[in-house]
């Protein structure tokens, strides 16, 4: 049963957020061009599952093994490697236009009736033009350069070291840089350098300068870390039926975010649970109610409860409405053409249900 299908978002600005897709609206009046009929489709509820994982990146220095001896630290990195962990899961659903459930609404006579529709024909409103606007995604955080990469660290470098052939040579000149540099940002910060900076400015430059070789020096002792996100966004289409563990993706330390299928990687579970179904309204008799003729129809969706577990642990939780398990009823168009009183209509683009409805302003 194949039901997932992802698209990456790789985007590279920190804690920033996105819209996933726009969505644009398009206002449509019932007249005598279209004989008073608007036609819409009702939608079938998608899960969005929004997957965020990190990635973190170890580079060992060429130095770390006189770490000990010449900066008394053995919290070291000894080699290169990566590790992936789950970040977040934020999950939300969201409607598609379902072919099987296209509409017409039919009101006569009635030049005040308009509806807004999205850009693929579900019915968002009646005589109203408030719509709800779509959910905002996170993008990824792109990873920083390590010091080690590339010999990002060679600026902070003696000539003599750079010339020297021993490594144990290099590693003793690098860490008497260390030393140096330490004991100048000290003078300058009492007060005592030989040439002190005129102004503010100019020793925070200096000591910016002298913080950054530093940190390039000792990274060829205890090596890097650098971080960053990945965002894969997938897409569920829930049935009538309970789903147990189904595998939406895998989290690999070799090979990152995978799918599904790829088993290097830990697996992503969802689990979905049927809530409640929709049913029809019924009256006073207990006898299910008859659609209007010519209705608004929209869905009375039930809900399921979806968890998604990681690792033996749950991880996000959440209940949503779902078209796919409730039924279809109708409003009566002439609440919409009373040309005393009209009322309005707001739907919910991710199931079809009511979402608010009254008097509209005239």
């Amino acid at each position: 049963m194949k039901k997932f299908s992802a698209a990456i978002i790789m985007a590279i600005a920190a804690m920033m957020w996105q819209p996933m897709s726009a969505q644009d609206t398009q206002r449509f009046t019932a007249g005598k061009h279209n004989e008073y009929g608007l036609t819409y489709s009702l939608p079938t509820t998608h899960l969005r599952i929004v997957v965020e994982a990190e990635r973190t990146v170890y580079k060992a220095g060429p130095y770390y093994k006189y770490a000990k001896k010449y900066l008394g630290t053995t919290d070291v990195i000894t080699k290169d490697s990566q590790e992936w962990t789950l970040k977040n899961v934020d999950v939300w659903t969201y409607g598609v236009p379902n072919p099987d459930k296209e509409y017409l609404m039919q009101f006569k006579n009635a030049n005040n009736v308009y509806v807004m529709k999205s850009e693929d024909g579900l019915l968002l409103s009646v005589n109203s033009e408030n719509v709800t606007s779509p959910k905002l995604i996170r993008k990824a955080v792109e990873e920083t350069e390590s010091v080690l990469e590339d010999n990002g660290y060679a600026k902070a470098l003696s000539g003599e070291l750079l010339t020297s052939e021993s490594t144990a040579k290099r590693a003793q000149i690098a860490a008497q840089q260390i030393y140096n540099i330490r004991e100048s940002r000290t003078n300058y910060a009492l007060g005592e350098a030989d040439q002190m900076p005129p102004d503010g400015d100019a020793m925070k430059l200096i000591l910016n300068q002298l913080d950054e070789q530093e940190a390039a020096l000792t990274a060829l002792f205890l090596g890097t870390k650098q971080t960053s996100t990945c965002v894969k966004v997938y897409d569920y289409v829930p049935d009538s039926l309970d789903v147990n563990n189904s595998v939406v993706m895998r989290i690999s330390d070799f090979e990152g975010m995978v799918d599904s299928d790829n088993l290097s990687g830990e697996p992503l579970y969802l689990t979905m649970k049927v809530v409640e179904r929709g049913e029809l309204p019924v009256d006073d008799k207990g006898v299910a109610k008859r659609v209007p003729k010519g209705a608004v129809v929209y869905c009375m969706p039930g809900k399921a409860r979806f968890t998604f577990t990681y690792g033996g642990k749950k991880v996000a939780e959440q209940t949503f409405d779902v078209s796919q398990l409730g039924v279809e009823f109708g409003l009566d168009p002439k609440l919409f053409s009373n040309k005393k009183a009209p009322s309005f209509v707001k739907f919910y683009p991710e199931t079809g249900g009511v979402m608010e409805i009254g008097a509209a302003q005239q």
